[in-house]
């Protein structure tokens, strides 16, 4: 089992950058895909990156490609999301979560097995 906690999220001006962390506990961690999810009040949630269990993959939805960048420290249980020129549509609670699936990096939140309580962040125009 792997619990997650993620922190980072807060109030940032339009064009600043914040880093969202996900700490996990547990000594399986590196046997999971850890994603990236955010869900904006009244929206769906949607997948926001995901890296694979080695860190040698990552994955972007089209809308952060370019601006946002996830990356992984296993001898610490971390994953990072660098969040750069940040728009007020980034405005959402994220999520990360673990997916035990460790062939393919997956988009469906109904994949993942472990997610944590989420971090609010809050983009000003």
């Amino acid at each position: 089992q792997v619990q997650l906690v993620e922190s980072g999220g807060g109030l940032v001006q339009a064009g600043g950058s914040l880093r969202l962390s996900c700490a996990a506990s547990g000594r399986t961690f590196s046997l999971y895909n850890i994603g990236w999810f955010r869900q904006a009040p009244g929206k769906e949630r949607e997948f926001v990156s995901a890296i694979m269990w080695s860190g040698r993959s990552t994955y972007y939805a089209d809308s952060v490609k370019g601006r946002f960048t996830i990356s992984r420290d296993n001898a610490k249980n971390t994953v990072s999301l660098q969040m750069n020129s940040l728009k007020p549509d980034d405005t959402a609670v994220y999520y990360c979560a673990a997916d035990h699936n460790l062939n393919i990096l997956l988009r469906s939140g109904g994949e993942y097995d472990y997610w944590g309580q989420g971090t609010q962040v809050t983009v000003s125009s």
